[in-house]
């Protein structure tokens, strides 16, 4: 493929979406406030920043914060939320818009999204509109890990080192092992298992690639049968011990980097990339698969 795709482009814009993030996100006012009870919402990649926020905002002790996948969504009043954030770039995906509906009025809600002209804002009581991470490729990149940016930054963190490991990961080599290899496992812990979930839907969504994701910890619990000559192992932050042993003793390819793990994730995403190259696929349009999921209505009988 010699042009450069949409999903390049977008994904080598993350530093710059990530600062304008941080700054939105260290103002903002409509996001949950600590102390709150908060449940989160997503589909697909979505889902798996909501898994990693809800991991960084308990662990900063700002309230319970439970991750769901909006079709999944336990949104009873017998749990006492009190907000509801969603994520979505589109503003269009079915399940979401569903959440919304069925909890307005009752639970307030905040949306972070990509296109602020889309349907999800009317059945929103806020928005957080990031309209320069928006994305032309199905394959999402920079929108979703540009949201958890502009949540970490919420939390109180500062991001600038995330900023600077993501220009560094947009420079690093690519290695053809990790091109050529045969599966994947991506592992994480804690905030950094909604990256590894990220990261094997990517491969999977670009490249057509067998890839499976584990807490770091569960991976031994099995999993690592799989692990062979030829295949990878990632972990995305702290390595548990022994763990890289273990792998290494099967044959595979252990790796993990120094940087922060959302800046590993613009590696892996740039790996996907490069595998959807190899194998002649355009990352932009993966098969099956479309920008946002609309499901039709059933028809009342």
């Amino acid at each position: 493929m010699s042009e450069i795709s949409y999903m390049e482009q977008e994904l080598h814009s993350q530093p710059e979406t990530w600062r304008e993030a941080a700054r939105i996100g260290a103002a903002t006012g409509t996001l949950p406030k600590p102390g709150q009870r908060v449940a989160v919402v997503g589909c697909g990649t979505s889902w798996f920043m909501a898994q990693s926020y809800a991991a960084l905002r308990e662990a900063a002790g700002q309230g319970v914060t439970d991750p769901f996948a909006a079709s999944e969504a336990f949104l009873g009043s017998d749990r006492g939320y009190d907000a509801v954030v969603a994520i979505t770039r589109s503003g269009t995906t079915t399940e979401v818009l569903r959440v919304l509906d069925a909890v307005k009025g009752r639970i307030p809600t905040v949306t972070i999204i990509g296109d602020p002209e889309t349907p999800a804002v009317a059945v929103s009581d806020e928005t957080v509109a990031l309209p320069f991470a928006d994305e032309k490729s199905v394959v999402q990149t920079r929108f979703a890990t540009t949201a958890l940016t502009l949540l970490r930054a919420h939390l109180g963190e500062d991001v600038s080192r995330a900023v600077a490991d993501a220009e560094e990961a947009l420079t690093s080599p690519v290695e053809k092992e990790w091109v050529d290899a045969e599966q994947f496992a991506f592992l994480g812990t804690g905030w950094t298992f909604g990256l590894a979930n990220e990261a094997a839907l990517k491969m999977r969504e670009a490249s057509q690639s067998w890839t499976e994701s584990y807490p770091a910890m569960e991976y031994r619990h099995g999993p690592i049968a799989i692990a062979a000559p030829g295949r990878v192992t990632w972990l995305f932050g702290q390595a548990p011990e022994g763990l890289e042993a273990d792998v290494v003793r099967t044959g595979a390819r252990f790796v993990r980097h120094a940087r922060d793990p959302l800046a590993d994730l613009v590696l892996v995403q740039r790996v996907a990339l490069e595998r959807a190259r190899a194998r002649g696929l355009d990352p932009d349009n993966p098969r099956s698969l479309t920008r946002s999921v609309m499901l039709e209505t059933p028809a009342a009988s």
